[in-house]
């Protein structure tokens, strides 16, 4: 049930390295956080990020390496799986000059209703578009 990964290059910026000149563990989730919600926008329309939203249920991350300012970094995110009302989404972020992998994760989404904020099923319309 994989869908096909998205991937983001980016530059390392001086505002994600912290006291110990390297990219603090914080920024990799936003980094994360950030390529899951372009890979939502670059499948959906308008009219559907209106209906549906999602939220976090939890956040699992593995930090494999360091990296530092200036260097380029490839975010990769996919949905593994999805049942009912969840997706289950992973990341990768690697350094491509190297093939390291800088960090991997994996998030627990669940699906609502935008105007009530209560849970509802994925549809068949929201999974067909990534899976």
């Amino acid at each position: 049930m994989k869908s096909e990964i998205f991937k983001q290059r980016f530059t390392v910026p001086a505002s994600a390295i912290d006291g110990l000149n390297h990219v603090n563990n914080v920024i990799y989730l936003q980094w994360c956080l950030d390529a899951a919600e372009a890979h939502w926008i670059s499948k959906t329309t308008e009219a559907q990020r209106e209906q549906y939203v999602w939220v976090v249920l939890n956040h699992f991350i593995s930090y494999k390496n360091p990296s530092f300012l200036n260097e380029e970094l490839e975010t990769q995110t996919w949905i593994e799986s999805y049942e009912g009302v969840k997706s289950e989404r992973h990341y990768k972020i690697i350094r491509p000059s190297d093939g390291k992998i800088i960090v991997e994760a994996t998030t627990l989404w669940c699906f609502l209703e935008a105007k009530t904020f209560r849970p509802t099923k994925i549809t068949e319309e929201i999974s067909n578009l990534f899976l």
